[in-house]
């Protein structure tokens, strides 16, 4: 099993190029991140080319923090703002040489926000083709993002097949699903052809994978029975220094 480091959530403490060194250090084979773009390119791909890790992604921005939006591409009426923060992930991405973008929804319902985000998503899509990048698309749970417009593997599937454009994938988020759709194996199994990449954290606290409802020594083999071969994403909360939080990934890495 390969693991990736989700640096929006581990070695928070360090600036982004020495997180990435870190996450090195402590024995990963990949990084990803949230939002870097404060970071010069320079400095993060350094950091990689040090390292050798890749950079599997990296997130469309938020938007007005004041305003608590967590996304901009299904916000009816923003479509400027949200091609802006796409041409700008895209941009960063192929400079640090990233495999995918995460395209942010946002908190938005109704039918005008689905046809914001469809839009939105053809155009991010487009962009991305010509440095050949994965789009992603992630469901939250209800919980911890009220009202976000992408809830749901289901709906993530049916956006997929609507718009059939072969660089748009989705982003299983094991928290998520086991927070909010049940048996996270079986959602995975279901959505495995539609799936560009795999997070994952405790449930339902979002700690560290050694505890909680989801048995990740069990999943972890599982989802390696069906042929998947690409890092896993640690995107969890460490209690404490990211450093003692990883008791996990010696018994992971042997799975």
């Amino acid at each position: 099993m390969q693991f990736s480091a989700n640096l929006g959530l581990l070695w928070t403490d360090l600036p982004l190029p020495h997180a990435i060194r870190a996450a090195a250090a402590a024995g990963f084979d990949a990084v990803e991140c949230h939002w870097p773009y404060q970071v010069p390119v320079a400095e993060v791909r350094a950091a990689l080319e040090q390292t050798g890790l890749p950079m599997l992604g990296l997130n469309t921005r938020r938007g007005d923090a004041d305003r608590a939006e967590f996304g901009l591409a299904a916000l009816p009426h923003r479509e400027t703002d949200a091609q802006a923060a796409i041409d700008q992930a895209i941009d960063y991405a192929a400079q640090v040489r990233a495999q995918s973008v995460h395209v942010m929804a946002g908190i938005a319902q109704g039918d005008l926000a689905q046809a914001t985000f469809l839009e939105n998503l053809r155009y991010a899509c487009s962009q991305a083709k010509p440095h050949d990048l994965t789009i992603l698309i992630e469901p939250l749970n209800p919980y911890d993002v009220p009202g976000y417009a992408l809830q749901t593997t289901d709906q993530a599937a049916r956006i997929i097949d609507t718009l059939a454009l072969p660089n748009l994938k989705l982003m299983f988020d094991c928290y998520h699903v086991g927070r909010s759709e049940g048996d996270v194996f079986a959602r995975l199994q279901a959505h495995l052809a539609y799936i560009g990449h795999i997070q994952f954290a405790s449930v339902p606290d979002r700690g560290p994978p050694d505890h909680g409802a989801v048995r990740y020594d069990q999943l972890f083999k599982a989802i390696q029975s069906l042929g998947w071969t690409r890092p896993l994403g640690a995107e969890y909360k460490p209690d404490g220094p990211t450093t003692q939080s990883l008791g996990w990934l010696d018994w992971a890495k042997s799975i």
